[in-house]
């Protein structure tokens, strides 16, 4: 069996506190007590050391350390010689690179923070992919010859010798306002060098926008606008990191067409994405990357798009003949079948007049309706007609304008609001966080089965909620939401930044 494993072990820098514990993971350590030096800590070190070679994976430290700060996986051997990049000792390590091919759109797809964005570093050139000797690193030579005889061997050869030019669409475009300053109309003005900026505008629906501040732009725009200062530009390599977050679906479709038309015959496009709808409209082929967030990540060979989208929601590589995930990604059409009448007489019943709401030069009508509890009821629209704002409405957060039909009162009602946008200002840890907003129910074992584990929130407990990414942000605020009592939860987006299997643990955990 030992031929055929090799170990890795993952020290989390951000949980590892040496000098908070009493080292439990080097005193319990079996390879220690015989003399060797396989996990290295003092109490006056940052991080503790496992040496990977002599770990026999017995996995007692992963049970002692008072911080779960350790992980030990056993990975397949002939995946140690495909190592492409590691950050460093017991960090994460990238297996494999996805092949572009010019003149085509490469589709990335897998679970967050498996390193897609890594891959896309590396195929910019903007990271040196050290093979996954961190201590002394490969030259560009080295480099070459890893990867000759494959078709990455000319895509690297064309980077280093014709400096081909590589443009990146960052994943989180709410920080673009920090580092851009200035006008969309002038920031795209500069950019242009390819005198499409008309016709850009037009697709993506920045027309309306133009003389804004980047800073005063919504999400949507923040998107619409980054995907258009990318396309106005020349390069050779053009990457997307999740296009479509914040869109609604009439400007994915848009944005998959503005994508597809950067195409030329010795052009590369790589997109990722987590909507799998708009992948396939989007791909020629896909590449899927499978692992353990934040241990390893492997990319899998390039598939047709129908067969790379089926084999992710599969969770099983028949190339490989393997198997990264538990059960398989379905989708149920109908679960609920019809209510009877009697039912739905015995649900309490909310009515809501019609109203009016103007904020600036935009308004806002609400035809009166009722909604009864138990049901989910979704709202469809593009972005910027109002959904929010009449949620906010409902919520009591805003006054309408005017009511009419004097008879029906807003009721009142407890409310619980997930916001679209999330902006995290709490100073402590996230279970500080949950304590004081929801300790009624983050105690509760119900509450902790159906929403708690499901959303990985365990994992998240003991980091500050300032440095959260993206997706973890959406399911820490997602739990907050639901964990408050409430008639009605009025949640605002749930799927952004969320991957396809997290959008869909998110849904199971909303239908409860």
């Amino acid at each position: 069996m030992s031929e055929r494993l090799t170990r890795i072990a993952i020290v989390s820098s951000d949980r590892c506190k040496p000098k908070k514990c009493r080292q439990e993971c080097k005193k319990s350590c079996p390879v220690v007590k015989t003399g060797k030096l396989c996990i290295e800590v003092a109490p006056a070190s940052k991080i503790a050391f496992i040496s990977e070679e002599l770990c026999i994976g017995c996995g007692i430290c992963v049970k002692k350390c008072p911080f779960e700060a350790i992980q030990i996986i056993n990975l397949p051997k002939d995946l140690d010689k495909d190592t492409t990049h590691r950050y460093g000792p017991n960090t994460f390590k990238l297996h494999r690179l996805p092949v572009p091919r010019p003149g085509q759109v490469l589709g990335l797809v897998g679970t967050n923070g498996i390193g897609k964005s890594t891959a896309l570093k590396v195929l910019a050139g903007k990271l040196k992919p050290n093979l996954g000797r961190f201590n002394n690193p490969p030259d560009w030579q080295e480099i070459l010859t890893y990867f000759r005889g494959s078709e990455l061997q000319n895509y690297f050869t064309r980077i280093l010798e014709d400096n081909l030019k590589a443009i990146i669409k960052p994943q989180y475009v709410d920080h673009i306002p920090k580092a851009v300053q200035g006008n969309v109309g002038q920031v795209l003005d500069q950019k242009d060098e390819r005198d499409m900026k008309s016709e850009l505008c037009a697709d993506l629906q920045l027309n309306q926008v133009i003389d804004r501040n980047v800073g005063d732009l919504s999400g949507g725009e923040l998107q619409r606008f980054a995907i258009a200062v990318v396309a106005v530009q020349n390069a050779e390599i053009y990457m997307f990191d999740e296009p479509s977050s914040y869109l609604d679906v009439k400007q994915r479709l848009k944005a998959a067409q503005v994508v597809r038309s950067l195409l030329r015959p010795n052009s590369y496009v790589i997109v990722v994405e987590h909507d799998l709808s708009v992948l396939d409209y989007l791909s020629d082929f896909i590449c899927c990357l499978y692992g353990k967030p934040g241990a390893y990540g492997v990319v899998t060979l390039p598939f047709s798009v129908r067969e790379g989208i089926n084999i992710f929601l599969a969770g099983f590589v028949p190339t490989e003949n393997l198997r990264f995930r538990d059960e398989s990604l379905t989708f149920k059409v109908a679960e609920t079948p019809q209510e009877s009448a009697e039912e739905i007489e015995t649900y309490a019943r909310y009515k809501y007049p019609t109203m009016t709401k103007t904020q600036g030069n935009f308004r806002l009508r609400v035809v009166e309706g009722e909604f009864t509890d138990s049901q989910i009821i979704v709202m469809l629209g593009e972005n910027g007609t109002g959904k929010t704002t009449f949620i906010r409405m409902l919520a009591g957060l805003l006054k309408p304008d005017s009511v009419e039909g004097s008879d029906v009162e807003i009721p009142e009602f407890n409310v619980s609001y997930k916001p679209q946008k999330i902006s995290p200002k709490f100073p402590s840890t996230v279970r500080h966080l949950l304590h004081s907003k929801i300790r009624d129910s983050y105690m509760h074992a119900q509450f902790v089965s159906d929403v708690m584990k499901p959303l990985l929130i365990e994992q998240l407990m003991d980091q500050e909620v300032v440095n959260l990414s993206g997706g973890e942000l959406q399911r820490v605020a997602l739990c907050l939401c639901l964990g408050k009592p409430a008639d009605i939860y009025l949640i605002d987006e749930p799927s952004a930044y969320l991957d396809s299997e997290q959008r869909i643990v998110a849904s199971k955990v909303i239908k409860r």
